[in-house]
């Protein structure tokens, strides 16, 4: 289950959250630098044709259906969630169940901050916080280390920003928005209106009647990222695969978790599940 705590704007870890999940979650947009420039003559908004299959009907449905597309001229303008979990994640190797887990992502810097706290099967707890920025990744032992000189200890982790990029990038916002960024466009409705399925390096196909979208993962060479998309063009699966790796990451129970009061139709997964090489973590 999930419940948004407020939205006074619109729209892990070794391991993740895979079983239900229980979210207070805030999105935010912002508007984009040309948006004030829209004239009042300008073109009507994209409308896909009923049944269509090229690649820029898919990307349009895709973040409409979730809800990230807003204003007049349907820009994607979210610019950041954060939510709240419980479930399980792996730790060294054993499942150690959240206490807590809060996770605040910026898609516009590409960065994301997880906390978390969790139980161990002999009783221990552990915690950390994860981080990565950019082309960076550290964990801290508290929220913003090192923001404020000697306040905390940041401590550089390399070898985990390829992981936490792709985890980034492959979940239910952050896969479309790369997406778009693989056809070099920020907002679906400005593609090209041509029938194509292939736009830069972003392509769909149709398996079984459902759109399958290929696409690379920003800041993470040779991983590229398949996604299956339901009949509401949300994704149910999506499948990063960089080099002998593979991630798998499978989600779930989408609903507008706001409040009752402040229903804003934006969308998440209420369920996540990740595999690495096929084991769940």
């Amino acid at each position: 289950m999930i419940r948004r705590q407020r939205a006074d704007a619109i729209p892990i870890r070794r391991g993740t959250i895979w079983t239900k999940i229980a979210l207070g979650a805030v999105f935010a947009i912002g508007m984009p630098l040309s948006a004030g420039a829209q004239s009042a003559g300008a073109l009507p908004a994209y409308t896909p044709a009923k049944g269509a299959k090229d690649l820029k009907a898919v990307l349009f449905n895709w973040t409409w259906y979730m809800g990230m597309l807003r204003g007049i001229d349907e820009h994607e303008i979210v610019v950041s969630l954060e939510y709240h979990g419980k479930g399980t994640i792996d730790v060294g190797g054993q499942p150690c169940k959240l206490t807590k887990y809060r996770e605040s992502i910026n898609y516009q810097v590409s960065g994301e901050r997880v906390q978390y706290a969790c139980t161990l099967p002999n009783g221990k707890t552990y915690s950390n916080i994860e981080v990565v920025s950019g082309p960076y990744a550290w964990n801290e032992d508290v929220p913003g280390a090192k923001i404020t000189p000697g306040r905390g200890k940041a401590t550089p982790d390399a070898r985990a920003l390829h992981e936490r990029l792709i985890r980034l990038w492959a979940s239910p916002q952050g896969a479309p928005k790369a997406a778009l960024a693989g056809a070099n466009q920020p907002d679906p409705g400005v593609l090209p209106n041509d029938g194509r399925k292939t736009i830069g390096k972003t392509s769909v196909s149709w398996k079984a009647g459902k759109p399958v979208v290929t696409f690379p993962i920003p800041g993470v060479p040779g991983a590229i990222a398949t996604a299956t998309l339901d009949d509401k063009y949300m994704a149910r699966r999506v499948v990063v695969k960089q080099g002998s790796t593979t991630t798998e990451f499978t989600y779930g129970d989408y609903k507008d978790w706001n409040n009752p009061l402040n229903r804003i139709q934006a969308f998440y997964a209420g369920k996540m599940t990740e595999r690495h090489n096929g084991k769940v973590v």
